[in-house]
């Protein structure tokens, strides 16, 4: 049986030191282009494919590899505009690193925790997550693998990537108000990743673990006041219309004369069930969401938002794994949002 072909052999073949050909092998300018010809040369002639990539990650103490955690399925995931920028903006900075990226799914379809606590990361980042009492997160912070999360929790050590999603809220709450909007209810993204939608209580409002989630709710009350609140299962351009039929399909004095979204995917939601109804916006009902998303499909109309930096959060949150691989603690960082008043929020219906 014929052995399989070694670095040393081929650094015997080239008639260079191993030392040399893993250099050629890495691409060092260390190495003449001569000499790295002739290493490669030698090593398509024994079929040998390279020095073994985990090998090296073991001397390097690295593996070359962060993960991303997203809160919901990869398929909602990818369906989100928001998430899919957020996740460009990591790997565009972890490419430049020479750096891969580890997707992993929520709830559903995420590797055990006994599966995390073995999967080499250099980093983590919890891109779409949130959850201020995730398993995932405390395995990984007990391995001491070093920890970005976007938009909470906030925890001792982690470096926390945020917008003031509070703040945001609050303008958007405060411009309906000045239009003359008192009954309004809010559309809630999942309080938890447990599949229930409805009608939020207290006692579900006590769950509400979801960082970002909490302070969206808290926003439109600093203005408001109590309002009812109703929750989807998911953040999807379905559930929304799912939950638009729901408050908007009621007696005229009954129905909020506007939808507050959490997100953009779910206010398009809502405008799909009001022109199903046959409800006209903003006349008849008035709808605004959260994140200043590109939604090619709403053609004309421009929704009324708040738009945060996606981009900037994700690149920033990559660069903050970055820094914490190469041993530095970056400070946390709160990036600014902005009140996009379009073409879905007028005056109530008198």
């Amino acid at each position: 049986m014929s052995t399989r072909p070694t670095l040393a052999s081929v650094a015997a073949r080239a008639g260079v030191s191993p030392s040399t050909a893993s250099l050629a092998f890495s691409g060092s300018p260390r190495v003449t282009s001569g000499t790295r010809e002739r290493v490669l040369s030698a090593a398509a002639e024994l079929g040998y494919a390279g020095p073994d990539p985990l090998a090296a990650s073991l001397r390097r103490g690295r593996s070359g590899v962060i993960g991303a955690f997203v809160g919901e399925r990869l398929l909602y995931a990818f369906r989100d505009p928001v998430a899919v920028q957020l996740l460009d903006g990591i790997t565009g900075v972890l490419g430049s690193h020479g750096v891969g990226l580890l997707l992993l799914a929520g709830d559903a379809g995420r590797p055990s925790i006994e599966q995390i606590g073995r999967i080499p990361l250099d980093a983590a980042i919890f891109a779409t997550c949130g959850l201020e009492d995730d398993p995932a997160l405390d395995r990984l912070r007990a391995r001491g693998v070093p920890l970005v999360v976007v938009e909470g929790p906030e925890m001792e050590g982690v470096v926390l990537i945020d917008i003031d999603d509070r703040r945001g809220t609050r303008d958007l709450a405060r411009h309906l108000h000045e239009i003359g909007h008192r009954r309004v209810e809010i559309l809630s993204m999942p309080l938890r990743l447990d599949g229930r939608c409805g009608p939020v209580d207290a006692a579900r409002r006590a769950r509400a673990h979801y960082r970002d989630v909490r302070h969206r709710l808290e926003g439109v009350e600093d203005v408001f006041g109590p309002v009812p609140a109703f929750e989807t299962a998911s953040n999807a351009v379905d559930e929304g219309a799912a939950a638009g039929r729901v408050l908007l399909d009621v007696p005229a004095h009954r129905r909020p004369t506007a939808v507050i979204a959490q997100s953009d995917v779910l206010a398009a939601g809502v405008l799909q069930a009001a022109k199903e109804l046959g409800l006209r916006v903003p006349e008849d009902v008035s709808v605004v969401g959260f994140d200043g998303a590109d939604l090619p499909w709403l053609g004309v109309t421009r929704l009324t938002t708040v738009v945060q930096p996606t981009d900037e959060k994700g690149r920033a949150a990559a660069e903050a794994a970055m820094e914490l691989v190469e041993g530095r603690r970056p400070p946390d960082l709160t990036l600014p949002v902005s009140l996009r008043i379009g073409t879905t929020s007028g005056p109530p219906p008198t």
